[in-house]
């Protein structure tokens, strides 16, 4: 099955220009495209794509707005910023409003079909000169016990957080514990309510410090 992939960006040619990288591969298939932040949100909601690669300075709608609506919607739709915004400031909101990985638009086209590939599997893309910066930041501890955080957890849920600190997608996690992919939808979503976050990148960083798995276990 091919990764289904939507590319909202307002730059037509650059939109266009990343359509054609995706379209030489058959391990990818491009399900829709738009121009604006309310366009991504109606057609997430519509074609439901694995990868939504999207732009964060947008008319209409920027990409902030947008994946903070998508946030809210039952959807599977894993969120790839491509963007010419380096500022780390602009990094860490995106990955609190739910972003799975952010790159710049410089990127060499190998390195982005990496990224959609490893988004699709539920695992983090982060700039490398950004990556200590950024899972230090939504790593820092909270203004509450460690205690305090993991004690309502279930054992079941401890568990599927060690595997969301492995960086292992739904899909992956359901055939490690033996569970359909519904079960652990419904896991990390209460792992996020019970620990205060917003987005499983946050959980995962937050399942490698408080040493819930041992640094060799990460993918």
């Amino acid at each position: 099955m091919p990764i289904r992939v939507l590319v909202v960006d307002d730059h037509q040619l650059f939109r266009r220009g990343v359509i054609g990288i995706l379209q030489l591969s058959e391990e990818f298939e491009v399900v829709g495209e738009g121009s604006n932040g309310e366009e991504a949100v109606d057609m997430v909601e519509r074609v439901k794509p694995d990868v939504l690669i999207m732009d964060l300075s947008m008319p209409v709608m920027n990409g902030m707005e947008a994946m903070r609506q998508i946030q809210h919607m039952e959807t599977s739709t894993r969120v790839l910023i491509l963007t010419v915004n380096e500022e780390e400031e602009a990094l860490f909101e995106a990955v609190k409003n739910g972003a799975q990985g952010y790159l710049i638009k410089t990127v060499e086209p190998n390195e982005l079909l990496a990224a959609i590939r490893n988004v699709a599997a539920g695992e983090a893309v982060i700039p490398s000169n950004l990556a200590v910066k950024i899972l230090s930041e939504i790593a820092k501890p909270k203004p509450v016990t460690v205690e305090a955080l993991i004690e309502p957890l279930t054992q079941r849920e401890l568990e599927v957080l060690k595997e969301l600190g492995k960086g292992f997608s739904n899909r992956e996690i359901a055939k490690h514990l033996f569970i359909s992919e519904n079960t652990v939808r419904n896991h990390v979503r209460n792992i996020l309510d019970k620990l205060h976050m917003t987005n499983r990148v946050q959980a995962a960083a937050y399942a490698v410090r408080e040493g819930l798995i041992k640094g060799d276990e990460t993918s």
